[in-house]
């Protein structure tokens, strides 16, 4: 998937400029993790007043998100200089448990959310769409395969290459850790849960993606956002994974990316601020740049 180059970045900021946030207005009660004062200014393109807010706001969860997380983060920099948007990449369950905990302002989650979280106050909030790519070594001749094969691979009944037309080789199975939004997404979408047998797992999208590309005979799975050259995304169901393939559904192994909030806890105004912002139709573009796909577009 594409990534974001400085050449990039610099467009993306810079067309950031000509907007404003798209969170109006916005809760004067400060949160427990951070504080806010505002103040009110012309912004640059704008006739209009738009208040001005300082403060912090602290996000932590998926690790998937990151490249989503970044861009984000930058572009709002730009349209509220005084709010410092922090980022902690510990998982989609970790984010989800420190947001009702009130260790940090908004949760992320590179999954949808469960009955129990929430029933437990968690409420989602959709700032994007991501498909979950199975991936293979480079060197590996498999380039397309059916949901019921890749549950079979998963599940441990298939173990070797040549049973679904590669080389005659053990599969080696890779997955991420417990509690991680993108296996939680890929188990539930394939049918799955609590049945994988995984040779390896790994606590981040990065080690995952790596993994796979050192050894030829393995299989793992990442978010799209996260494939690169190092690793072949394959056909699902005859459906190269893109980003319009994620967007008309007609790419299979897809879920959310969500923040996370709790329900009656009332969110600083820099933080409703970033919220609103990062689920306006405004970021449809810096989305994109990122690799995912805006549900606003």
């Amino acid at each position: 998937m594409k990534k974001l180059t400085c050449l990039g970045l610099s467009i993306v900021m810079a067309l950031s400029l000509l907007t404003a946030c798209g969170g109006g207005e916005t809760s004067t009660a400060g949160s427990e993790t951070g504080s806010t004062t505002t103040s009110t200014s012309q912004s640059a393109g704008n006739t209009g007043a738009t208040q001005e807010i300082t403060g912090t706001v602290n996000t932590d969860g998926s690790t998937s998100m990151a490249d989503v997380m970044a861009v984000l983060k930058e572009t709002f920099k730009e349209v509220q200089p005084g709010v410092n948007v922090n980022y902690t990449g510990s998982g989609s369950g970790s984010g989800i448990t420190n947001v009702l905990n009130g260790s940090v302002d908004i949760g992320l989650s590179s999954r949808a959310l469960k009955a129990e979280e929430e029933e437990q106050g968690a409420v989602a909030h959709i700032v994007a769409l991501d498909g979950v790519a199975v991936v293979v070594n480079p060197e590996n001749t498999v380039a397309d395969l059916t949901v019921e094969q890749i549950a079979k691979i998963f599940s441990g009944e298939i173990t070797n290459w040549s049973e679904v037309g590669g080389a005659d080789a053990e599969i080696a199975v890779f997955g991420r850790e417990s509690g991680s939004g993108t296996r939680g997404a890929f188990e539930e979408i394939v049918g799955v849960e609590d049945a994988c047998v995984y040779t390896n797992e790994y606590s981040s999208t990065g080690d995952m993606v790596g993994a796979v590309a050192g050894n030829p005979n393995a299989i793992g799975y990442a978010s799209l956002s996260a494939v690169d050259e190092s690793v072949i995304a394959v056909k699902v169901n005859g459906v190269t994974p893109s980003e319009a393939t994620v967007k008309d559904g007609t790419y299979e192994i897809q879920r959310p990316f969500v923040m996370v909030t709790k329900e009656g806890t009332e969110l600083s105004e820099a933080a409703q601020a970033f919220l609103d912002y990062a689920t306006s139709a405004e970021v449809a573009e810096y989305i994109a740049a990122a690799g995912a796909v805006s549900p606003q577009a």
